[in-house]
């Protein structure tokens, strides 16, 4: 039998404005701990999906090369992850990474993270993954390939690039290439096993934090700046150019953008690219501001000038990037302006949610809605609603992002005051998909107004069917407003805090 390669998952995308911890239980796995899954069911749940990890088996099916994943561990962003947590995570991969590669030894380990964890007493938490990794591999062999895949809003450090023999990132946003990303990556890594390439690695960070809706590479700058790393990429030599534009809701030393180029054989080929891709980010740093409309113009728009689906952005909350998912500033406000044809996508209370099973479909209940977790976010708004729907959460997204994945909301309900429908769920999900609308009998097309708890992953199925797209003016812990926030651990010279911020870029890292 052939020797395996491993591959394992431990992400979070950490935000540190947030209140909410993250514990050891907010990491399961389809509703269970973790820690008990099997390689085969998570080799079921992923195989086919366009996920990371559907790409490492996709890869590993094309090349014939056994795989056998450890551990799969994400949590849904929120606050800080409480230290115990993280060390349970990464005591039981490493521990099972020793105990398989005595048993059957081992080829190289993939690694599937998202690149913005911090743990209480660790900044950069998958940097000591990735090192605590590579120590444990080198116990196994001389040179055996670790191969990293991290989001596009990695705070990618200098801890990580040293320790991976190749980073992977992922390049678009909304995340629609993660598959890609995974069979690139595991193609990199048998590749680097087999001697065929010898990749090497340039990192470069820039002192630079931009905000999400601009990262978008749907849209200017992002866009272009997208496309000149994938012309990076197709030079000869060249065996990868990431642009990781950083996660700016994590309060640590090594927030922001930076750039990594993997060569073949050739560091200095590396860094020549990546110092040049990264002067291309600089110039563009001004275009990185965002516009911010308030939450009465959209609505004024929506409700006397559009002549089809208008979509706010209410990405503040964005459960995505940490926010508590249920903000309830929007909802009131539609609500008072008695909008029609509007729905509100979606707001976390499981209090709301078994009210209204108690009560049944077709039944009207009184509660205080939302508003929950913290002040940040609106207020609990008293609500005397109709229950229109019940439903067990549970749909199969089908966006290009995650497409063919499972998502659970928990325990769902629809509840109607007005013209106002409200999706209120038991767990905080981020509406990106128009599944998630159509699963609970929501047809969005046909609604004037949907408002979405998300930053810009909706783009991946709204964009094509929304007439007009406002990122709304709303208060909260993903507010994409550098004023909204006092930055206590960022490193001092960062633009825009720093409007003097200066950069040039001095070789490999």
């Amino acid at each position: 039998m052939a020797t395996p390669f491993f591959s394992a998952a431990v992400g979070h995308e950490t935000n540190t404005f947030a209140v909410t911890p993250t514990r050891l239980a907010d990491f399961d796995f389809d509703g269970a701990p973790a820690t008990d899954a099997s390689p085969e069911r998570i080799r079921r749940r992923f195989r086919g999906t366009r996920t990371v990890h559907g790409g490492y088996l996709a890869a590993a099916e094309e090349l014939g090369f056994e795989l056998e994943p450890l551990l799969w561990a994400f949590a849904t962003p929120s606050g800080v992850v409480e230290q115990a947590a993280y060390e349970e995570l990464a005591s039981v991969l490493l521990e099972r990474l020793a105990r398989r590669g005595r048993e059957a030894g081992c080829a190289g380990v993939l690694l599937d993270l998202h690149g913005a964890m911090v743990s209480e007493h660790r900044e950069d938490a998958e940097g000591d993954l990735i090192e605590r990794t590579r120590k444990a591999l080198d116990g196994h062999g001389a040179n055996l390939p670790l191969v990293v895949t991290l989001d596009l809003h990695a705070n990618v450090t200098a801890r990580m690039a040293a320790h991976a023999d190749a980073i992977v990132g992922f390049e678009e946003y909304p995340h629609v290439d993660a598959f890609e990303r995974g069979v690139q990556a595991g193609r990199l890594i048998h590749a680097t096993a087999a001697g065929t390439v010898r990749p090497r690695l340039a990192y470069v960070q820039l002192p630079l934090v931009t905000m999400p809706p601009k990262q978008c590479t749907l849209i200017p700058p992002a866009r272009a700046l997208l496309r000149r790393a994938q012309a990076v990429a197709r030079e000869p030599g060249v065996l990868d150019a990431t642009i990781a534009h950083g996660f700016p809701f994590a309060d640590i030393r090594d927030a922001g953008a930076s750039v990594l180029v993997t060569a073949d054989g050739s560091v200095d080929l590396a860094a020549a690219h990546a110092a040049e891709l990264a002067r291309a980010l600089w110039r563009r740093r001004r275009d990185f501001d965002v516009t911010l409309t308030p939450v009465a113009e959209a609505i004024r728009f929506a409700r006397d000038d559009a002549t089809g689906l208008v979509v706010l952005a209410d990405g503040s909350d964005n459960p995505g990037g940490g926010g508590p998912c249920d903000g309830t500033v929007v909802l009131s406000a539609l609500l008072a302006a008695g909008v029609e044809d509007a729905v509100v996508a979606v707001i976390a209370d499981p209090d709301a949610v078994a009210a209204a099973a108690k009560a049944g479909v077709g039944e009207t209940i009184e509660v205080r809605l939302g508003g929950k977790t913290d002040r940040r976010h609106g207020d609990p708004v008293a609500l005397r609603a109709v229950v229109r729907l019940l439903s067990d959460g549970r749909f199969v997204t089908r966006s290009r992002m995650g497409a063919g994945g499972a998502t659970e909301m928990g325990r769902t309900a629809v509840l109607q005051c007005g013209g106002v429908r409200v999706v209120v769920t038991e767990r905080r999900v981020q509406p990106f998909d128009a599944e998630l609308l159509r699963s609970v009998g929501i047809e969005p097309r046909a609604q004037r107004l949907v408002a979405l708890k998300s930053a810009v992953h909706f783009r991946s199925t709204y964009q094509q069917i929304a007439e007009r797209i406002f990122d709304l003016d709303t208060p909260g812990v993903h507010r994409p407003d550098f004023t909204a926030y006092r930055y206590r651990r960022l490193r001092p010279g960062v633009y825009p805090l720093d409007r003097n911020a200066r950069f040039s870029p001095s070789g490999p890292r």
